[in-house]
């Protein structure tokens, strides 16, 4: 009887220790759920007895006049059958009141709650049972065609026949109105008539409101056909078909429908296309939920997305092009960055390419060249800290690049997309969507990203169409354009409608000038208010030195107009790849135009100029435009929708007509530009532009939206709470994408589309400049 061995455990009890635990935590999960299902079960029974309480209150609230003392009839003919009357007295009002005693004597512990109201009672199926009765009797042997129906609760499954006392007496009690009624001698007797009114009118909207609630119609062919044609409204508008056009077509179509009633009434307040859309929603959600459908997720949806843990939300800003080349696409995201870090509410990351040394030599001005990303950061953090008033709290992140010389761009290599972590992947700002987005061959950015804004910077389809074949050209890469930002991007911002028209897009200069500049003109303006002469030079440009970027339109302006312009000179200030060929235009014409190599617009020596002359007609919201008006000067552009923004200037002067810019150059040189106000200023500034920004992108409310979860637009829908709507420009978008991948994938495709050899992914001096794994072991491919 000593102590007791331990046996040492069996080989495999681990195992079977494991098992059993998976069995059990399986067996756990099944109950739960059961548990679950029995409460929502039981929570819809209890809202059904509560409706049929309420009826029966109203049903005694009604009774109640009919069991008082009857007044006196009115005289009777001889003959006349007083059985209807004598029916009331001696059967109806005895078991009425009874069925009030019953109601009246349920003590507290019974389950009813005390008190006088009668909506907390529950009535004995005796009562309603003897009440039927009575009227079976007088009916004419109508007793043969009912029958028995258990009150509800008695069993689970008799719960489908808990109706059925309601249908009996509204069908007795209509048969006994109509047996009433039909002499015309009782006329007092017809006053009780509207109880039994009033009675048929609560079982039928008893009746019909259950029946809405559990019975929903399957859709009509004119309803399937009216959603149908609404969803596919973004398509339908790139064939050219007009949205008002949709807009009554679906009218149209749900209109036709079989004849059913709308389940919410229309809103005043609302156009009759937006309440017809509100219906429609609603329709198909109750479809949806009749049929058990749910998912908290739509379709091609990432379910692993970013999700706020600091109360902070995470933008990513990503360009295709860094300082030090001195391009838009450069200069505006780093202060759009600069703007938007200074707001508590969210991280801000700047996502830059980055160029190997070769490709460098060939785009940063004046040999500059970087040996490593932390470089070229500190480089370009200085040159944005010269030029603001604050400290610039925000991340500056790289992602592989290659120079194309054909297109005279930056062209991503690899997929851009995973140089941004999934923890910071919230908010995404594309600059240059389509740009960015042409060979993008990796994760889809509305899958990564909650919200995605674009915004379009340049006019490709005018560049294109100066080259050869550029119609077909164009034709092509107009649709491309369409496909890439439709199938990833929530938001599209066009800085003006001289770009093409894209989808979820809308028109807003959300473009600033740099802060230097407005100071320049502060300083000019406090000069000549002394009585200084601040502008001792004439006119001149400034621009990147390529055909298109206005030289074209200068040299034919001053060719067709050497004499009315005689004595006039201007100045060019530039660099580019079409320099010697400009220059040489310029001298075969014996222009009057003295050439200078590029110059940064703040420079001292540009100061003293009066006028700046921009004819491009290419550009989509030119800077050097901005920033001339910011400093105080005269501007001569086209009478263009790239240059809307700046005609609310008065020193703005634009021409339609070749004499027309003849006109406007004499008058600015020999006037003088009045001083901006300080709402103009304000508009130019960067704290203006941040806020148009905020506003039309919907940045405002998604950065509000705790959630993480912002959807496509301000506007929720209440049929998107009911279930969520799997919608079909959703599943469009998520096609368009998928086949997007799949195209870019293949390399002669690519190769064919005009893009550069290996940058489908990162080759291998990218990989040591930015510290990378090759792309073959982040993304290795399994097979035998």
């Amino acid at each position: 009887m000593g102590s007791k061995e331990e046996t040492p455990p069996a080989a495999g009890g681990g195992a079977g220790r494991g098992a059993f635990a998976f069995i059990s935590r399986g067996w756990r999960e099944v109950r739960d759920s059961a548990t679950a299902d029995l409460r929502l079960m039981r929570a819809r029974a209890e809202s059904a007895r509560a409706r049929a309480d309420r009826e029966i209150e109203h049903l005694l609230e009604s009774a109640s006049a009919l069991a008082g003392p009857a007044p006196p009839l009115p005289p009777v003919a001889a003959g006349a059958p007083i059985a209807e009357v004598e029916f009331v007295r001696t059967r109806i009002q005895p078991k009425i009141q009874e069925l009030r005693r019953q109601c009246s004597s349920r003590a507290p512990d019974g389950g009813w709650p005390p008190g006088p109201r009668a909506s907390s009672l529950r009535v004995d199926p005796s009562g309603i049972t003897a009440l039927r009765n009575a009227v079976v009797a007088e009916g004419d042997g109508a007793e043969e065609g009912w029958r028995v129906a258990p009150w509800k609760g008695e069993r689970a499954e008799e719960g489908r026949k808990e109706w059925e006392v309601v249908r009996m007496l509204r069908s007795g009690l209509k048969e006994f109105e109509r047996r009433s009624l039909s002499s015309d001698m009782f006329a007092g007797f017809r006053g009780r008539g509207e109880f039994v009114e009033k009675f048929k009118l609560s079982l039928k909207s008893l009746n019909t409101d259950y029946r809405e609630s559990k019975e929903v119609p399957p859709l009509d062919l004119t309803e399937i056909l009216a959603y149908l044609v609404r969803q596919s409204g973004p398509f339908l508008d790139q064939l050219g078909i007009r949205r008002d056009l949709c807009d009554k077509l679906v009218q149209m179509l749900y209109s036709k429908r079989n004849g059913r009633l709308m389940y919410h009434p229309f809103s005043e307040d609302r156009t009759l296309a937006e309440n017809i859309t509100e219906e429609l929603d609603l329709r198909i959600a109750r479809v949806l939920e009749s049929t058990g459908y749910h998912t908290d997720e739509g379709f091609w949806n990432d379910p692993a997305k970013y999700k706020i843990s600091d109360n902070r939300r995470h933008v990513a800003i990503v360009t295709t092009a860094s300082l030090p080349w001195m391009t838009g696409t450069a200069i505006n995201p780093l202060f759009r960055a600069a703007y938007l870090a200074r707001s508590a509410k969210q991280k801000v990351t700047l996502v830059v390419p980055w160029l190997s040394k070769s490709d460098q030599e060939l785009v940063y001005p004046n040999n500059i060249t970087f040996s490593s990303p932390e470089e070229q950061e500190t480089y370009i953090r200085n040159w944005l800290q010269e030029r603001l008033g604050f400290e610039a709290d925000f991340k500056i992140s790289f992602y592989p690049g290659k120079f194309s010389k054909e297109r005279r761009s930056i062209i991503p290599a690899g997929d851009t997309s995973q140089f941004i972590s999934s923890k910071e992947a919230d908010i995404a700002i594309l600059e240059e969507p389509e740009h960015l987005n042409w060979y993008h061959h990796g994760k889809r950015w509305t899958d990564k990203f909650n919200h995605v804004i674009g915004v379009v910077h340049t006019n490709y389809l005018e560049y294109i169409k100066r080259e050869k074949n550029g119609a077909i050209q164009s034709f092509l890469v107009k649709h491309i354009n369409n496909w890439v930002t439709r199938a990833y991007c929530h938001k599209v911002l066009r800085l003006s409608a001289a770009t093409q028209h894209l989808p979820r897009s809308v028109v807003c200069n959300v473009h600033g000038v740099n802060p230097k500049f407005l100071n320049i003109g502060e300083k000019i303006a406090a000069e000549r208010k002394c009585g200084q002469k601040v502008f001792s030079k004439g006119a001149y440009f400034l621009g990147k030195m390529v055909w298109a970027k206005g030289y074209r339109e200068l040299i034919d302006l001053l060719s067709k107009h050497k004499k009315d312009l005689e004595g006039f000179k201007i100045d060019v200030y530039g660099n580019g790849e079409d320099s010697e060929a400009v220059q040489t235009s310029a001298r075969k014409s014996e222009l009057s135009i003295n050439f200078f190599k590029g110059k940064d617009h703040a420079d001292d020596s540009l100061h003293g100029y009066k006028v700046f002359i921009n004819p491009s007609v290419s550009d989509v919201l030119c800077t050097a435009t901005a920033e001339a008006l910011a400093m105080g000067k005269f501007v001569v552009c086209a009478d263009h929708p790239s240059n809307d923004f700046f005609k609310s200037f008065p020193n703005c002067l634009t021409y339609k007509t070749s004499e027309e810019f003849v006109a406007r150059v004499k008058e600015a040189m020999a006037s003088e530009p009045q001083p901006l106000t300080p709402e103009q200023r304000y508009s130019l500034s960067w704290e203006a532009a941040t806020e148009r920004f905020m506003e039309y992108s919907e940045l405002d409310k998604v950065l509000n939206n705790t959630n993480g979860n912002p959807g496509r637009g301000g506007k929720i829908s209440k049929a998107r709470k009911i279930p969520l709507l799997p919608k079909l420009s959703d599943v469009v978008d998520g096609g368009l994408a998928f086949a997007h991948h799949c195209l870019t994938g293949n390399e002669i495709l690519r190769l064919a589309t005009g893009a550069i050899p290996g940058t489908r992914d990162y080759d291998k001096q990218q990989c040591m400049d930015l510290n990378l794994l090759p792309p073959r072991v982040q993304h290795p491919v399994y097979g035998w």
